[in-house]
């Protein structure tokens, strides 16, 4: 047995404050706000699956994804665009297909995309 899984434990998101970024993350993916800040700059999202690890620790211009580094899944990507325009959620303004990008507040790029 490989004692490497194939399998992806967490996403890091690079973000400069780390309350604000819990909040925000927590609100748009409506999660509650659990578990601590660890080592004064981690929040592990309590996500289905993958876990989203927001850390304060490596925020800067150098560290902002300027790509998705994955995608939120959707089950009607209109819908969602809609959901995250109430948001006030910077976005691009349209649907491309059956994905759209939008990004944080610390300008990291992200996607949703509707799951077929």
């Amino acid at each position: 047995m490989n004692p490497v899984h194939n399998e992806i434990g967490a996403v890091f998101i690079p973000v400069r404050e780390i309350e604000k970024a819990r909040d925000w993350y927590s609100d748009i993916l409506n999660l509650p706000i659990d578990g601590e800040i660890l080592f004064g700059h981690l929040y592990v999202l309590p996500m289905e699956g993958t876990k989203i690890v927001l850390d304060s620790k490596i925020s800067h211009d150098d560290h902002v994804y300027r790509f998705p580094p994955f995608h939120f899944n959707a089950s009607d990507i209109s819908e969602a665009f809609a959901y995250m325009s109430t948001k006030q959620v910077e976005m691009d303004d349209e649907i491309n297909g059956n994905w759209f990008r939008f990004k944080d507040p610390d300008g990291n790029v992200l996607m949703v995309c509707e799951c077929m």
